[in-house]
């Protein structure tokens, strides 16, 4: 490709809307136009980058047996209050009516359709398994599009649905996409960690996501420094104590605590620590009202608390709604709480000797509470794992942090969508089951963004050559002079007719703006075409990724170039 016919217009500085690295990079290399909050146009540049992790993915998937389809993007409300979703998904669900008043809503997912599909299309046993999988554009209306593609409205999305007898084999269908997916991130050159992970609106019980790690990462991941162990921090297990069984040495006593509301505060004015006190929260479900407990010095995981509450969705209530509850925000505890709320304690609370709470009456706190004095809770896990914990599957290790970007996720559905949608087959004895099902995704221009999270330097992007737009990118120097075209020309001729994609660029301008240029847009290997260097019969050959740079004999170019591609991972198509 020409640069001189080629639509790439790049800019010199950050737009001031740009706050991540990828979406700063994007906009400076022409990668991506916004038409609207959190929707954007994919410019040459990116497509030619969409293209080829969305080949990456067909095959592997191709390869295990799964088979592409196209389902609508626009889907009738019908189907979602049959899997009873319409009511449970939230405000990011795009809802509409036709002119017949009928509603729809644009697909943030498929499952509903893809089980309608299934359940019109299959009987027996004997036409399972099945794969089912299409590369299709979502839409999620987020409340705070951001970060341009990291957490956009619109985009390209790989989502996948396999449907089997029992657990049994789906179980295997999981694991085999599981590994389908560590060699999709593989091929793309990505450095990447499967983690654990929580299953939220899709439903299931069992899933993983996989992380690109970048600092700048949106989401917390927390692994073994033993053990394979890795899981999402909102799904991190925690390795629970035993509660205190010992006698209980003393009566609660109230105290006064002026103005000591904060576990600072009240750790502070009585001399303990803060991992002695318990906090409490306040939380709203659909139904009731819910007050969560967990030591002072600890993050309450909310993710856990929904799990345990089985509720989609969880409201953290102000000092307002906690009056009206009969609480004293700042001074609420377990003892004497209010008749109506639901109540539930992480174990490590009930693992305090003497805690200080909350009295439930202005300025004031209990000591000495033992747990015997705790009473109508539910116990469950709800504090957050945190780096330096114990891992929670092996004696030896210890968890420690990263930060990564997710890009795809796998989960194990079960019967949660056959069931309520009635997608059933007969059995080897003419019995009606359910199917069980699996549903994998994997953000395929999201994959395109954290790949530029994770590989760019101040210059610009680093593509990883499996990905990149174009694997070279061919400068000329000295425009309109015959030895440097000619030169260039052939070189250009000879590595396009090998499979390499060359971007060439046979535009006039200084040399130090074309190779900041190239170094921008982030092209595996750039080949310097100058008199200077012809004169000895010499290219320059530039590793982008390194910034090795040498010279090679223009007879040999070709051949060098090639071999510096494959080092990289390059595959020939």
């Amino acid at each position: 490709m020409r640069r001189s016919k080629y639509l790439l217009n790049t800019l010199k500085e950050t737009p001031k809307e740009a706050v991540v690295i990828s979406h700063q990079l994007m906009l400076r290399t022409c990668m991506i136009k916004q038409l609207a909050s959190g929707i954007y146009t994919y410019m040459p540049f990116a497509v030619r980058s969409i293209r080829k992790i969305e080949r990456i993915i067909r095959q592997e998937l191709d390869r295990v047996g799964c088979i592409e389809l196209l389902m609508p993007s626009v889907q009738p409300a019908d189907l979602w209050n049959e899997s009873g979703r319409w009511k449970n998904y939230g405000k990011e669900l795009l809802r509409m009516k036709d002119r017949k008043e009928n509603e729809f809503c644009y697909g943030p997912t498929h499952e509903e359709v893809v089980t309608d599909v299934v359940r019109r299309e299959l009987r027996s046993y004997k036409e399972l398994p099945l794969n089912l999988y299409q590369i299709q554009t979502k839409f999620r209306d987020e409340v705070r599009p951001r970060f341009g593609l990291m957490r956009g409205r619109e985009f390209i999305m790989k989502d996948a649905y396999s449907f089997d007898v029992d657990e049994e084999t789906c179980d295997a269908s999981y694991w085999l996409m599981y590994e389908a997916y560590k060699r999709i991130f593989s091929r793309c050159g990505l450095n990447f960690r499967p983690v654990e992970a929580d299953s939220g609106l899709i439903g299931g019980d069992y899933t993983h996501e996989f992380h690109v790690l970048a600092n700048s990462g949106e989401d917390e991941i927390l692994s073994c420094n033993q053990c394979d162990y890795a899981a999402n921090v909102e799904r991190c297990e925690v390795r629970q104590p035993a509660a205190f069984s010992g006698p209980e040495l003393d009566k609660p006593r109230r105290v006064a605590t002026p103005d000591a509301k904060t576990i600072e505060e009240v750790s502070n004015l009585l001399g303990v620590q803060p991992s002695q006190c318990v906090k409490a929260l306040l939380y709203k479900t659909e139904n009731e009202p819910v007050l969560a407990f967990i030591r002072g010095d600890r993050t309450l995981n909310e993710t856990a608390l929904r799990n345990a509450l089985g509720v989609p969705e969880l409201e953290l209530l102000n000092e307002g709604d906690a009056r009206e509850v009969g609480l004293v925000p700042g001074f609420v505890g377990p003892i004497n709480a209010p008749d109506g709320l639901s109540l539930w304690v992480d174990p490590e609370v009930l693992a305090i000797e003497a805690s200080v709470v909350g009295a439930n009456a202005p300025d004031a706190h209990f000591t000495h509470v033992h747990p015997s004095h705790f009473a109508n809770y539910q116990v469950t896990s709800l504090r957050q794992a945190f780096a330096g914990d114990p891992c929670p599957r092996c004696d030896e290790g210890v968890l420690a942090s990263w930060r990564g970007i997710e890009v795809g996720q796998v989960f194990k559905l079960k019967t949660k969508y056959s069931e309520s949608m009635n997608a059933s087959y007969l059995d080897e004895q003419g019995h009606s089951k359910p199917m069980v099902m699996g549903c994998y995704g994997i953000g395929v221009t999201r994959t395109m963004a954290a790949a530029i999270e994770q590989n760019h330097d101040d210059a610009g992007i680093i593509w990883p050559v499996q990905i990149a737009p174009f694997h070279v990118t061919l400068l000329s120097l000295d425009v309109g002079s015959d030895e440097v075209d000619g030169a260039a020309e052939t070189v250009y001729q000879a590595l396009t007719d090998r499979g390499v994609e060359v971007l060439y660029d046979d535009t006039k301008g200084r040399p130090g703006f074309k190779f900041k240029d190239a170094d921008l847009l982030g092209i595996p290997i750039q080949l310097v075409f100058g008199k200077r260097s012809l004169n000895q019969g010499l290219v320059d050959l530039k590793m982008r990724g390194t910034g090795e740079k040498r010279s090679v004999a223009l007879a040999e170019c070709v051949d060098e170039t090639i071999a510096a591609l494959r080092q990289q991972g390059w595959e020939h198509h």
